[in-house]
């Protein structure tokens, strides 16, 4: 009877902490994903659109400037730089 508990407990606590620390390490990559969050960081994207397979127009704010940038599968290319 106590090594039927002695083997749960060996077996089930590192699987629960496993799967503590897998939930946290998940929540803190996923959390910069999340709308609002962005309030801290210097470079912020504002909006993205899809043009085609493989082509993105991305709006991103830098230091009070807004930058239209191309984004392809062989790079970014700055479109062009505006003012906010």
């Amino acid at each position: 009877m106590m090594w039927d508990y002695i083997l749960k407990l060996v077996v089930l606590l590192p699987l629960v902490c496993g799967l503590m620390i897998g939930s946290l390490y998940l929540w803190r990559r996923l959390e910069s994903r999340l709308p609002g969050q962005q309030g801290t960081r210097r470079i912020q994207l504002r909006e993205t659109m899809i043009l085609g397979p493989g082509l993105k127009l991305a709006v991103i704010e830098f230091d009070g400037q807004s930058l239209l940038v191309s984004v392809a599968r062989t790079g970014v290319t700055l479109v062009e730089r505006g003012r906010q």
